[in-house]
């Protein structure tokens, strides 16, 4: 009985396995375009993906279970929609040519760099988002043969050279805003129609709707042609008078050289001074402490000051809650008698270490050029200094305010600051400064300036104003401290915008005045100090040379090296840790925008900084960056 029934469903059975094996044959789930699809999979490498892109991506009309993929009935891919997933990868420009009947492709906010893809066999779309990427080189010239694209999104990229002339009627939305676009704004009508955010952020853009004329000739032809002139004429000279130019050669190289002894003798003649300054600025603060110390003994004697419960005041020492036993309970006169070292000259001040017997040492700043603040006004700018509490954030412990002296103290970190670990001697006995350390202090201060942003106690008083890497302290724990903010709000203003934000913002040219905005620019400034190991030229002490850092990455990404941006001590790591390096390096870069109003808020920064998985899939070695 059971083999006739079986005799009597074959027939069905084998209709349906031939109506299963006829939509394959029909779909062929398109073989080349799951191929491309598992090309894509491979270039990302993302957890995610690698769990989900898995069977046939498009099967009839059925809804694809491929996250981010449309499919049309007919089992042909529609769309590729892969947004703010954190993909990492170098996509080829061929990567979508099998993509026939695709209409959608949005790859925005990600990690994606090399070149654009090419379009050319995607006659079908009507919609392209690459934004926020790192894409660099010129626009793809297949757009020109899209006929019915309807948008067009790749601002925030480092694409570079001239816009392809777009003169497609059907477009309805143009960014190409905050690239390295240059030359003139092609004249069609379809791009004259879009307004100038469109083309905002490329300084080198000109003509309507920008507001920078361009010249009669072309000045990018008329250097290239300069440029091919003077080295065609070059290597003629060279053939023609060969001795001659040698005599110049050598000459200049005599010169150099002599150039190069004077400046080291210059340079070791102020060296020696600078040594010297910092001798007698020693001497002369320890001989004055010691004055002081003897002063201070008769006027104070007996006067404890204590903490309890918060602010608590007797004499003119002033505790602020401590807390932690990180600072006991000691006299005026016993700090005047400590014995003190010299830790150098900050822009308000000097700073000593003081180690009290018995006691755990403290920080004491003697700072200058403060605002004419009476007792009452001084004690309550103090107090609300020492109400912004964080874990990132260096407290605090106590302050003197008379009419000639002015003293902060605050717990001595043993580890010293960011610049130090960052910059200080790389010998064989350096302990190497890895990837996972630098992104623990790229979170810690982003959570501590992101925590002065939403607590800043007044809209005209930027919430640090002096970011850099020499305020940055690493204590025992190697846990980051934020130290020397809120110092805005006792200083005169004219005073504080000459000397603070160490990282001149490019607003801060024109207006002077520092803000939450110019604060993002100092963080992703840091950013970039932590990730390539170059000392900015903003923050460098004198005597050094430092570097236009945002200049210099933009550079490298422009002409195609941009494997060399990352500091060598990291080359170890960086087969595991390139995807992290590179989003933060992109976080950086988004924070150093020109424009402040394009910068993202302190917030989104420690979000995204925090979203950088310590641990990385390992990128393939044949990959390159650029």
């Amino acid at each position: 009985m059971a083999s006739s029934l079986f005799i009597k469903c074959y027939p069905l059975l084998a209709i349906l396995l031939l109506i299963h094996e006829s939509a394959i044959a029909q779909t062929g789930y398109n073989k080349k375009e799951k191929e491309a699809l598992d090309a894509l999979k491979a270039t990302f490498n993302n957890a995610y993906l690698n769990n989900n892109w898995t069977g046939i991506p498009c099967f009839l009309s059925e809804t694809s279970k491929w996250y981010g993929i449309q499919c049309d009935p007919n089992g042909r891919v529609t769309g590729i929609v892969l947004e703010s997933m954190g993909l990492v990868g170098n996509v080829k420009v061929d990567a979508f040519k099998d993509f026939t009947e695709m209409s959608v492709v949005s790859l925005k906010n990600n990690t994606i760099w090399g070149k654009m893809m090419d379009f050319s066999s995607n006659l079908k779309l009507t919609h392209i988002d690459i934004s926020r990427n790192m894409l660099f080189g010129p626009m793809s010239s297949s757009l020109l043969s899209l006929g019915n694209l309807e948008y067009l999104f790749v601002q925030y990229n480092w694409l570079s050279g001239f816009i392809p002339e777009l003169n497609q009627s059907t477009l309805k939305a143009v960014d190409l805003s905050n690239n390295k676009f240059n030359g003139p704004i092609p004249t069609t009508r379809a791009l004259q129609t879009f307004g100038y955010n469109s083309y905002s952020g490329n300084n080198d853009l000109c003509g309507s709707p920008s507001h920078v004329p361009c010249d009669a000739v072309n000045p990018n032809s008329h250097l290239d042609s300069e440029r091919n002139n003077t080295s065609s004429g070059s290597i003629t000279k060279y053939h023609t008078s060969f001795s001659r130019f040698n005599a110049i050669f050598y000459g200049l190289l005599i010169v150099c050289l002599v150039i190069a002894i004077l400046l080291s003798a210059l340079y070791y003649r102020k060296s020696r001074k600078l040594k010297k300054l910092i001798k007698e600025v020693r001497d002369t603060s320890t001989k004055q402490m010691n004055e002081e110390s003897k002063d201070g003994e008769k006027k104070v004697e007996g006067e404890a000051v204590r903490s309890v419960g918060g602010l608590q005041e007797k004499g003119k020492l002033i505790f602020i809650g401590v807390g932690d036993g990180a600072a006991a309970e000691f006299e005026l006169g016993d700090l005047l008698k400590a014995s003190a070292e010299g830790l150098g000259r900050g822009i308000f001040g000097n700073s000593y270490k003081a180690k009290i017997s018995g006691k755990e040492a403290v920080v004491v700043k003697r700072i200058r050029d403060l605002k004419p603040l009476v007792n009452e006004e001084f004690n309550k700018q103090l107090q609300l200094i020492a109400n912004l509490k964080h874990p990132n954030l260096l407290p605090l412990l106590a302050y003197y305010h008379s009419k000639d002296e002015k003293l902060l103290l605050y717990r001595y970190v043993r580890n010293g600051n960011l610049f130090n670990r960052l910059f200080g001697e790389r010998g064989p006995n350096r302990i190497p400064f890895t990837w996972t350390s630098r992104l623990s202090v790229a979170r810690g201060v982003a959570q501590a300036v992101e925590y002065l942003h939403l607590n800043a106690t007044s809209p005209n008083i930027p919430p640090h104003g002096n970011l850099k890497s020499s305020n940055i302290l690493l204590n025992e724990n190697d846990t980051v401290l934020v130290s020397d903010y809120g110092f805005a709000s006792l200083v005169a203003l004219p005073i504080a915008a000459q000397r603070m934000v160490s990282y001149k913002a490019p607003e801060y040219k024109r207006t002077k005045r520092v803000s939450k905005e110019s604060d993002v620019w100092s963080y992703g400034s840091l950013l970039l100090e932590l990730l390539t190991g170059k000392l900015s030229v903003c923050t460098a002490p004198p005597g050094v040379s430092g570097v236009d850092l945002c200049g210099w990455v933009h550079r490298a990404v422009r002409e195609e090296w941009t494997a060399e941006i990352f500091d060598e001590e990291l080359s170890g790591e960086h087969r595991t840790t390139s995807s992290g390096m590179l989003r933060l390096l992109q976080i950086a870069m988004q924070c150093c925008d020109p424009s402040p109003e394009k910068r993202p808020m302190m917030s989104e920064v420690a979000r995204e900084v925090e979203n950088i998985r310590i641990t990385n899939s390992i990128v393939d070695s044949d990959d390159s960056i650029g």
